[in-house]
């Protein structure tokens, strides 16, 4: 289990209309645990609740992150909010938190070959991470940054300081279309990693854009920052726990892992996006339905895995391995 620590706001300011950013530090200034880019803290929320966000590193020094005194986060308000942006950013100077220490699902990984970074809105905070990890380590890069307008993209002027000429912006008011990831994918001639984080819209596209252009796994890596929503047309189901033959009720808009969660039981789990894989159970009975980012094709067919922060199920009941 992660360590919790008690930190404190230090700042809090306003980077765009609907993107505050905040600043937390131990009360004396003592030494936090390091990170590395793509890592994430979780928010400890009023009600027991708690919400992943990216830390954010837009300095050309590696002691802001191996030697930290302070996590800097970007959070978006959200609408409508499942109550953690909501949260976020209602804090102030002087506030307490409890908080997650960083773990990390969307690591960078070293070596020396170029690598393409892509952002979409808020998804822009694990990837500055990465550019100035980059910019330390001299490693060639170019970052790609869309929103779908200038006054939305945060932290604009650290990241033009930082990057120079190996920022792009793509903006959609002025360019007058969204931006095109599968066309800016198609137009890589190397085999350079590609990391990328943003919206589920974008994230599928670039997935599927992937499996078109006949990528390598593992050539893609990216996060999400959507968290499970109810789709039209889903119903309430049963799911039963294999170790202790409890039954529970799934209605529409709850998933397995808030409904466990809320019923007192503790179920590994981190992203509650379906990208990190943490909380993949065994299904016993039943047929899931997936909606996660993490099983092949053939393990979805053969539906003997699933993830319970957002896949649900076909089948009236599911027996769960847990």
């Amino acid at each position: 289990m992660a360590e919790t620590l008690t930190l404190t706001v230090t700042e809090v300011r306003s980077e765009t209309p609907l993107v505050r950013a905040v600043v937390l530090a131990r009360p004396h200034g003592e030494p936090l645990p390091s990170w590395q880019p793509g890592a994430h803290i979780r928010i400890k929320l009023p009600g027991g609740d708690d919400r992943s966000y990216s830390l954010i590193n837009l300095r050309d020094d590696a002691q802001a992150t191996t030697r930290p005194t302070a996590y800097s986060l970007g959070i978006r308000l959200e609408d409508p909010s499942q109550g953690g942006s909501r949260f976020m950013h209602a804090l102030k100077s002087g506030d307490s938190v409890e908080v997650l220490a960083p773990s990390n699902n969307f690591p960078l990984n070293p070596g020396s070959e170029a690598v393409v970074l892509i952002a979409g809105g808020i998804g822009i905070t694990p990837i500055a991470s990465m550019a100035a990890a980059l910019t330390t380590d001299k490693r060639p890069y170019r970052l790609y940054y869309a929103g779908r307008s200038r006054e939305q993209l945060a932290f604009i002027k650290e990241l033009e300081a930082l990057c120079g000429d190996r920022l792009a912006l793509h903006i959609d008011d002025a360019a007058g279309k969204v931006f095109d990831i599968r066309g800016l994918m198609a137009s890589l001639s190397g085999n350079e990693p590609v990391y990328c984080c943003g919206p589920r819209a974008m994230i599928d596209t670039a997935i599927a854009a992937a499996k078109e252009l006949g990528w390598e796994n593992g050539r893609l890596r990216f996060e999400l920052f959507t968290a499970a929503a109810p789709v039209a047309g889903d119903g309430a189901f049963e799911v039963v726990l294999k170790s202790t033959g409890e039954s529970f009720l799934i209605p529409p808009d709850k998933t397995i892992l808030d409904v466990l969660i809320d019923a007192g039981k503790d179920p590994l789990h981190d992203c509650k996006r379906g990208d990190c894989g943490i909380c993949q159970v065994d299904v016993i009975e039943g047929v899931p339905d997936h909606r996660d980012y993490i099983l092949t094709d053939a393990e979805k067919a053969e539906g003997k895995k699933m993830q319970i922060c957002v896949s649900r199920s076909k089948s009236p009941r599911l027996v769960l391995d847990l």
